[in-house]
């Protein structure tokens, strides 16, 4: 019957060179073809589904497989070293001293941040970061500490290896809670996480799942880091201003920290106070003046930290801060490299929840930080990849006294803003961390606590501020907004943990509801051409006596299927159900309006599949049951410009169920108006 229908509709449609004419005044084109069903158009084009089994798959790949490619592929160091270019050194020197420089005074403090000694992130910046030099795709990125990884990793430090911890509302020893757990330090635990992080970044590697970073949002992501900056900032009150108060832990950490410290500061340190106040003052006035005035001079920034570092040791030494004014200093720092220290096995089942989402955070940080600069400088980098360099890199941290590195972004951008060309900038970074290690580390002792918490405060200028971003996500996108607003409550108020989950959770609900209610329009036709647009955005498309063309976007699946036959119905004006069941009645008490029968109106549905994605069984369902209700009111379905996956669905469906296919289907919304014109409205073509 379609291909009686379909020579028929060729030989009536064609002039007299057997083609359609159909002239556009505003190109100026003409387009001469047969009007195509879409079986017919796919016999002609010789059209075939892709398919290959596993085993054709399998072959294919391993006759692609090179052995030096896969080696290259794995440890990118051996094809980008042998090409690197002289003239890029003194960039490489220049930003590698530069950002060890930065290194120090941050890994200090953002080691006390993750509740271990303040060398551990002086470890964190040389021993993981030459083993991401070997294996790292990313040319600029600044591996080492992060101050939001490392207050995660120090919340589990301090939730299985401090003498107190909260149970049920009072403080009870760790031994009294955990009467049969060995005893822990803070760096078993810390090196422990490091490992586990490890092991989670390469079983992605090696199921290839670099891209599931995307579950995290640069929407979720802001949200995310600028709620735990406040988690960062409250747990620095403590020695900012030398209050005598206990860390708080679980839910509600950041609220009842802040009351604490409220509650202590009649109780805290003067001389604390001014030590932190000279500073933060000295650091900001600094980044605020200083620092925009010298970036018209030089690209390398004054190392403002690391100088505040050297004065306050001075002056700790020789006006004696701790003995005189009990004012907290850093202690005893340990020369050379440490021991190798082997994660504790038996502590893993109760941190793995907590390492995975520090995995996800380090990780998605990183890529975010990598494909900014790739994109700004024009290279590739390899997702996969640098899941591998991560888990390597974490995993000889984690035998060597260091907590899980990330991308910081700072550094980053001062690494490629004084020169960096290549990740040799981090080795050159490492040789001169390697003298703090060996021989400089223990002149810091004396350093004041506070100020390295001011070090952290002001550095979190940025992320604090990143709040204002929430306007901007309000004007773009409702649904964007509410995702940061959910996130950065549920971090801040709750838990950093349950803040990130319920960021996700909410991020994939907001692309569910999106897509739950997809695009739907009717469409006319633009006069003299081939174009159908939406007749409520466009005024001068216009509507054609006896047809309606329905525009649906996005997937049409078990969940949609509502959505879909409610905007049809919208559309279109009334219910076919509806419509036989009425009737139905009206037939059976004799008193039918035929004045009333919607085919005197309506003759032609066509739907505009064009931007559907994909169908499944139920949703085929549907179709045949809409097809066949019009069909009971003598309106005919056409189905437009499907895609090669649709299609192929509904091929699979009439031959699995057993169904003759009673779908027409045409290449695109034109051919199929040209149809109906021709064979159901009898009126002169478009």
């Amino acid at each position: 019957m379609k291909k009686e229908l379909y020579n028929q509709n060729k030989k009536d449609l064609t002039n007299q060179n057997g083609v359609v004419e159909n002239g556009s005044m505003a190109a100026g084109l003409t387009v001469r073809r047969p009007v195509y069903q879409i079986e017919d158009l796919y016999k002609e084009t010789d059209y075939e589904q892709p398919h290959a089994t596993f085993k054709e798959s399998c072959q294919k790949k391993l006759k692609k497989f090179r052995c030096l490619k896969c080696l290259y592929q794995t440890v990118p160091l051996l094809k980008w070293l042998p090409r690197y270019k002289k003239k890029n050194l003194f960039g490489d020197i220049v930003s590698g001293i530069t950002v060890a420089i930065m290194h120090i005074p941050q890994g200090m403090a953002y080691g006390l941040l993750g509740n271990v000694p303040p060398i551990v992130g002086i470890y964190m910046a040389f021993f993981p970061v030459m083993v991401y030099f070997i294996f790292g795709t990313s040319r600029h990125v600044s591996m080492g500490t992060f101050a939001v990884v490392c207050l995660m990793t120090g919340a589990v430090v301090a939730d299985h290896s401090t003498i107190e911890i909260l149970q049920n509302g009072t403080q009870v020893s760790y031994e009294a809670a955990h009467p049969d757990a060995p005893r822990l330090t803070n760096i078993q635990v810390a090196t422990t996480v490091t490992f586990v992080v490890a092991m989670i970044q390469l079983v992605m590697y090696a199921l290839r799942l670099g891209v599931v970073s995307t579950l995290l949002s640069d929407v979720l992501v802001n949200g995310f880091t600028c709620a735990s900056a406040f988690h960062v900032a409250s747990s620095q009150l403590k020695d900012l201003f030398g209050l005598p108060t206990k860390k708080r832990r679980g839910n509600f950490g950041f609220v009842l920290t802040v009351y604490d410290s409220i509650v202590a500061l009649p109780d805290g340190n003067k001389y604390v106070w001014m030590v932190s106040a000279v500073a933060v003052i000295v650091m900001v006035l600094n980044n605020e003046l200083f620092k925009p005035y010298l970036a018209k001079k030089t690209q390398i920034p004054f190392p403002i930290e690391l100088v505040a570092v050297v004065l306050g040791t001075t002056a700790s030494y020789f006006l004696s801060f701790n003995e005189k004014f009990d004012i907290s200093v850093v202690g005893v720092i340990p020369t050379g490299l440490p021991g190798i220290t082997p994660p504790v096995f038996s502590l893993i089942p109760e941190i793995a929840v907590d390492a995975f989402i520090i995995t996800m955070v380090s990780y998605t940080i990183t890529m975010s930080m990598a494909l900014i600069f790739a994109r700004k400088l024009s290279y590739e980098v390899d997702s996969n990849q640098e899941l591998l360099a991560l888990g390597l890199s974490n995993t000889v941290g984690s035998w060597l006294s260091a907590m899980p590195i990330t991308a910081s972004l700072s550094r980053s951008m001062i690494q490629q803003t004084v020169g960096g060309i290549t990740q040799l900038a981090s080795v050159v970074s490492c040789v001169l961390l390697l003298f703090v290690l060996l021989w400089i580390g223990p002149c810091f002792e004396n350093l004041p606590r506070c100020v390295l918490a001011s070090i952290i405060v002001v550095a979190l200028k940025s992320m604090l501020f990143q709040c204002k971003a929430l306007v901007i996500y309000w004007k773009l996108s409702k649904w964007d907004a509410l995702v940061w607003i959910v996130t950065f409550s549920a971090t801040l108020f709750i838990q950093i943990s349950f803040g990130l989950a319920i960021g996700v959770a909410v991020s994939l609900l907001s692309v569910f509801m999106q897509g739950y209610k997809p695009y739907t329009c009717l469409l006319g036709v633009v006069p003299n051409t081939d174009l159908y647009l939406d007749i409520e955005r466009h005024k001068r498309a216009q509507e054609m006596q006896g047809i309606k063309i329905f525009r649906y976007s996005g997937g049409l699946s078990f969940a949609t299927r509502s959505t879909f036959k409610a905007s049809l119905i919208k559309k279109l004006g009334f219910s076919p159900s509806s419509v036989l069941r009425k009737r139905l009645a009206e037939e059976e008490s004799g008193s039918r309006d035929v004045s009333q029968d919607f085919e005197l109106l309506l003759r032609c549905v066509i739907l505009d599949f064009s931007a559907v994605t994909f169908v499944d069984p139920s949703a085929v369902d549907v179709l045949r049951q809409l097809q066949s209700d019009l069909a009971k009111l003598d309106v005919v379905v056409y189905f437009a410009a499907c895609s090669g996956p649709v299609f192929e669905k509904f091929l699979v469906c009439d031959r699995y169920q057993k169904k003759e296919s009673q779908f027409n289907i045409f290449p695109t919304i034109h051919d199929a108006v040209l149809f109906a014109q021709s064979h159901v409205l009898r009126t002169k073509l478009v």
